[in-house]
């Protein structure tokens, strides 16, 4: 017997080093089911291709913040005040557009039986470059 199908939302989280231009390259996901008490934030820096892409962007910036997020997805009391938000607050706020390099693209949603499982899939599909991963 199949396990019951549960909403999830996620988001792609995108460098964009010229918010005028808005060119940009994905380089993280977030996905967020309450139903499975399921919030998760991975990235992933191709040095290579961000040098190639802007090679003005300060890297090590961009691993900070992405850094950041990461610990407040996990409710790490290292990632600040918010991450010691409820579950969903932490992901709108993650997925809220704010003026920074990081800009998580629209939200969508889908039915999942496995939330970590879908993440994988996901990530490997819209943001993966490489083997490795964060």
């Amino acid at each position: 017997m199949s396990e019951q199908l549960v909403p999830y939302l996620y988001s792609v989280l995108r460098l964009v080093p010229d918010l005028d231009r808005g060119e940009a390259i994905n380089v993280g996901l977030v996905l967020f089911s309450r139903p499975q008490r399921f919030l998760r934030l991975g990235w992933e820096i191709d040095d290579t291709r961000i040098a190639a892409f802007a090679p003005d962007v300060p890297v090590d910036l961009v691993r900070s913040q992405l850094e950041s997020h990461a610990l407040i997805a996990a409710a790490d009391p290292a990632g600040g005040p918010v991450a010691a938000l409820d579950i969903g607050e932490r992901f709108h706020w993650l997925t809220n557009v704010s003026n920074t390099m990081i800009q998580p693209g629209p939200v969508h949603s889908g039915l999942t039986e496995d939330a970590a499982a879908t993440f994988e899939r996901l990530f490997a599909k819209l943001v993966q470059t490489s083997t490795e991963a964060s």
